[in-house]
């Protein structure tokens, strides 16, 4: 199994945990421990290791003192996910959905195309063109704010391969391209989601 899939397959094993195999009180912490992490690094508050490390592939560790993409990856789609599900019930409400980009879910905040869609690329495009994942995770957590403000889902499994790939100079352009023409894509219907 490559990286970019024991990512996906990872995370979504700690979000299907988050919204269903837990008790209503035990999965309550685990989320409200994970939205204390939004905007800080992976490591810097202990009480989130095992919240987004335990079970971790040994492949997706990083070396040294150097914190790895992966560690990036999944610590970023999972903090974002659990302040985008905050106030909502997780097993009636859950705020991931898998077939829906970053791009994807800001282009369902537009609600007419005038004014509504540039407001809502003044804080897409700072999320896109970030330079490194502490200003993405800045940007990203006003656009998932509005996300979540509006009930609008995103998919975090997604996110987290999207976040390490954008971390590689490599690929970063590519990831954002992606996420552009998700967030230009004509909405002629809103169940037509590209996976």
């Amino acid at each position: 199994m490559g990286t970019i899939d024991q990512i996906r397959a990872f995370t979504r094993l700690k979000i299907n945990r988050l919204l269903s195999d837990q008790s209503d009180s035990s999965a309550r912490a685990s989320l409200a421990n994970l939205r204390r992490g939004v905007g800080r690094a992976p490591g810097a508050l202990p009480e989130l290791w095992g919240e987004f490390l335990s079970e971790m592939p040994e492949e997706l560790f990083g070396r040294g003192a150097e914190i790895s993409r992966a560690e990036w990856a999944v610590y970023t789609a999972l903090t974002m996910f659990a302040f985008h599900q905050q106030g909502k019930d997780r097993k009636t409400d859950s705020m991931h959905k898998e077939g829906i980009s970053l791009g994807a879910a800001a282009n369902r905040l537009i609600k007419n195309e005038g004014d509504d869609r540039e407001r809502i690329a003044r804080r897409f495009y700072p999320a896109a063109t970030a330079s490194d994942m502490t200003e993405l995770s800045h940007h990203l957590r006003g656009l998932v704010s509005l996300l979540r403000s509006e009930g609008i889902q995103m998919d975090y499994v997604r996110l987290a391969a999207d976040l390490y790939l954008f971390q590689n100079p490599d690929f970063a352009d590519a990831v954002r391209l992606r996420w552009g023409e998700d967030f230009c894509r004509y909405k002629s219907d809103e169940n037509n989601i590209e996976e």
